[in-house]
C-alpha cells in the first residue's frame, strides 16, 4: 500500500463493480456506487488477501457514506444514506 492515503476527507469515490471467488468485504449494494469519504481510518490488514492466505497486505481504510438513492434509487428516501467502512482497493 502507498505510504499516503490516496483519498481524503469530502472526496467522492466511486467503488469497482468486482465478483471475486471468496470473500470480499465491499458489499454487492455498494458496488459500481459513488460515495463520499468521511473520515481516513488509518492502514489496516486487507482481509480480502489474508482471507486468501496471501498475507495481511495493509491498506488504507476509509469510512464512506452512500446516499440511499445512490444504492436504491429514486424511490429511497432523499434523507437516508448507508455509512460502510472500505479499504481503497475497492475504489476507482
Amino acid at each position: 500500500a502507498s505510504t499516503e492515503p490516496k483519498f481524503g476527507i469530502g472526496d467522492t469515490i466511486e467503488t469497482i463493480n468486482i465478483h471475486p471467488f471468496g470473500h470480499t468485504r465491499l458489499p454487492r449494494y455498494a458496488r459500481g456506487k459513488s460515495g463520499q469519504i468521511l473520515k481516513v481510518l488509518g492502514h489496516h490488514v486487507f482481509p480480502d488477501s489474508n482471507a486468501r492466505r496471501e498475507g495481511e497486505n495493509p491498506q488504507w481504510l476509509y469510512q464512506v457514506r452512500f446516499s440511499a438513492q445512490e444504492l436504491w434509487g429514486d424511490q429511497a428516501n432523499p434523507q437516508d444514506g448507508v455509512t460502510l467502512d472500505l479499504w481503497e482497493p475497492y475504489f476507482e
